[in-house]
């Protein structure tokens, strides 16, 4: 796997994925849309520790720095 998210792009990723898990912990999203957006808060926590995300390869892009 090459590395395709740079260091803003994981940034992101982690803030949007902390703002959707506060949200449910306050309980201002509950059921099926608090399910549904905490699996996309996994997700983006998944590919900004392994700094690859699927679609960005699926489509040709590449927020990381190249050397």
């Amino acid at each position: 796997m090459k590395k395709n998210v740079g260091s803003i792009d994981k940034g992101i990723r982690i803030l949007l994925a902390l703002a959707v898990v506060l949200l449910n912990y306050f309980e201002i999203i509950n059921g099926t849309t608090a399910l549904i957006l905490l699996v996309i808060a996994m997700v983006l926590i998944v590919t900004s520790f392994a700094n690859f995300c699927p679609l960005y390869a699926l489509i040709g892009k590449s927020t990381c720095k190249t050397k």
